[in-house]
């Protein structure tokens, strides 16, 4: 069992180091509030009531209210100034008979376990003096920032403490008794201890609570029978509790993004050669930004498949390139050459016709 305080038995110059374990447990079944319409969770929020504004644990402090209504605000330093000598020490102050303590001052049990081998001998020591003398310790021990009081007895072969309510915190029963006079006669008396003897003796052990074994039994059907809703969604918890595939998210936020700007997305594996588009339509087409360089330093030794894809692409662009200079440059010199032709042609005719027209006309003889 988990220990929730550690500290020492004083019993006179005797000091027994100790673990407090609670001795009992809860086994109430609790409820959640849900919204009837989707399942979820309603939940309470710590809200400032002045600003309406939710406030965290951080920010939250004690404070003491007045019967006026004023606050006298009361830090942790406050606190730690103020005497507590019960601070780790269940300090022993007397024994007394088990009967002179009323049970109405029993609060939580606890056991006290022996922390250490050196505390076997001094815990076994006290255990045997508690139960040959019949009584119980009466001590003082500090929990949860309060002193509180406490009784020590044997249960079995473990020292046991109870928690006990100050004196001063038990109520007198004042007006809670019936106040009409009743005269209760013998006959009436035996009938009742009739009563008493007829129902017997019973092992307190063997008692359970019914309604609890009842509540399990309806959970358990209605849970086989399919009844259990499941919320829209799922509660808002602080930290790590929700684990996320990395790699998926990262895909899948470059597969949007190039969505937004109109690209398509990679294959995953094998990548397609995209054919090249005719130079006017490469004019008009929006730019891409650059993919960027690789960070490191080296250059990779093994070329991917999508790396010698993109090189075959890169070396026909080149080649196609090439062909389509050659062809521009064939077709200009025929043309460049038709044209010196029909210049010259043209030149050789002005020439003739011009000699033609210089040269003198014959004249006939007598």
């Amino acid at each position: 069992m988990r220990s929730i305080w550690n500290g020492a038995i004083s019993f006179g110059l005797v000091s027994i180091p100790i673990k407090l374990v609670n001795a009992t447990e809860n086994h109430a079944i609790s409820f959640r509030q849900i919204h009837t319409a989707d399942g979820g969770r309603i939940r309470y929020r710590k809200v400032c009531e002045l600003d309406g504004e939710e406030v965290g644990s951080a920010e939250i402090g004690k404070g003491y209210e007045e019967a006026d209504g004023s606050v006298i605000p009361i830090t942790d330093e406050d606190l730690a100034t103020l005497p507590l000598p019960t601070a780790r020490t269940i300090e022993i102050v007397t024994f007394v008979p088990a009967a002179q303590i009323d049970p109405l001052q029993m609060d939580a049990a606890y056991y006290l376990a022996a922390n250490g081998v050196p505390a076997a001998k001094p815990y076994t020591l006290l255990r045997e003096a508690l139960k040959r003398s019949d009584r119980v310790a009466i001590a003082k021990f500090a929990l949860r920032g309060r002193e509180r009081l406490g009784m020590l007895r044997v249960v079995d072969d473990v020292i046991a403490m109870h928690g006990l309510l100050w004196p001063d915190e038990i109520r007198a029963p004042e007006g809670v008794a019936p106040e009409t006079k009743v005269t209760i006669r013998e006959a009436e008396l035996d009938l009742a201890d009739a009563l008493m003897a007829t129902l017997g003796e019973v092992e307190v052990a063997s008692l359970h609570d019914d309604y609890r074994t009842a509540v399990e039994a309806m959970l358990a059907a209605k849970s086989e029978s399919g009844e259990a809703v499941t919320p829209t969604q799922a509660p808002e918890v602080s930290g790590n509790a929700q684990v996320i595939d990395l790699m998926a998210a990262l895909e899948k936020s470059v597969r949007a993004a190039k969505a937004s700007r109109g690209e398509a997305a990679e294959p995953a594996e094998v990548a397609e050669v995209t054919p090249i588009r005719p130079q006017a339509a490469r004019k008009n087409a929006p730019k891409t930004a650059a993919a960027p360089k690789a960070a490191t330093g080296k250059k990779s030794t093994a070329a991917s498949p999508t790396a010698k894809t993109a090189a075959t692409a890169t070396k026909t662009t080149r080649a196609t390139r090439a062909t389509r200079a050659t062809k521009a440059t064939k077709s200009t010199a025929k043309t460049t050459t038709a044209k010196t032709a029909r210049t010259a042609s043209a030149k050789t005719a002005k020439t003739a016709s011009a000699t033609k027209k210089a040269a003198p006309r014959g004249r006939s003889s007598a």
